[in-house]
């Protein structure tokens, strides 16, 4: 069989040390942070079709239509910051609605407004037009860049459970996984799998976006899969998720997920 590799693609984040604090915005934060935000796609729609997380046509329906936002690479964060939440307003009072926007990371701008280490957002153009007060939101994405506060915030899926999505081209012996619906902190910093048969978890790579892989085998299921945040490095464990006869293309849906704090 040919070989496979799980390795992430090195990107270069100019004026890191600048812009640590970005990196590390805990969960909640209670204060705002300058940033500048655009947008995207038609005036109403929402956003983009796909994007570098990986969610594929996930973006185009509820619960993250519309809501979904690509952010420049201080926090994309090499794809950890996938699906993280945050709240964005805008500031000029004359136009500016009071009201916050919440916005779920689905994707990457790493030129233009995103370049040269700047804290940037890349909203829909619905989720851009929200920021206005009523009856302004298209005179509000004529002007095009603005100036914005954020902060990290609790994603919130009502009714929904993490699930687990096998990319297409997985096999007994390299098998990679989407991550969905993530309560709480949105992001993964470590994720492991266990097949019934072991004891042992079975560390997996973050390959790119909120995509994960491990090459072993022959792998045999049924799998569990354990999660552990990156931002508090809380841990969730899913016990078989994933079925003894798991097909490629498939989505497996636990029955947890995490509580917002």
């Amino acid at each position: 069989m040919p070989f496979r590799r799980c390795s992430a693609p090195f990107l270069l984040l100019l004026f890191f040390s600048i812009f640590l604090s970005a990196h590390s915005l805990p969960l909640s934060n209670p204060h705002w942070h300058p940033a500048t935000a655009t947008w995207y796609g038609s005036p109403d729609g929402d956003g983009s079709d796909g994007g570098a997380c990986g969610y594929g046509s996930l973006v185009d329906v509820r619960p993250l239509r519309a809501r979904v936002g690509a952010v420049s690479p201080v926090l994309f964060k090499n794809g950890e910051g996938c699906g993280a939440c945050y709240k964005v307003r805008c500031l000029d009072k004359s136009i500016c609605s009071r009201r916050a926007v919440t916005v779920i990371v689905t994707d990457e701008c790493p030129g233009g407004y995103c370049a040269f280490g700047r804290t940037h957002f890349d909203l829909s153009g619905a989720a851009f037009g929200r920021l206005a007060v009523s009856g302004e939101s298209s005179q509000l994405r004529n002007r095009g860049e603005i100036s914005v506060i954020f902060r990290r915030t609790p994603c919130k899926y009502p009714g929904k459970n993490i699930a687990f999505h096998v990319n297409e081209g997985s096999t007994d012996y390299w098998l990679s996984l989407l991550v969905e619906f993530e309560d709480g902190d949105g992001d993964v910093g470590s994720m492991q799998i266990k097949e019934a048969s072991s004891s042992d978890w079975l560390d997996m790579r973050h390959i790119w976006g909120a995509n994960w892989c491990i090459i072993a085998g022959p792998l045999q299921g049924p799998f569990s899969v354990r999660l552990t945040t990156l931002s508090t490095q809380r841990t969730l464990s899913a016990r078989e998720v994933i079925p003894r006869n798991w097909s490629p293309k498939a989505t497996y849906t636990s029955r947890l997920n995490f509580t917002p704090k």
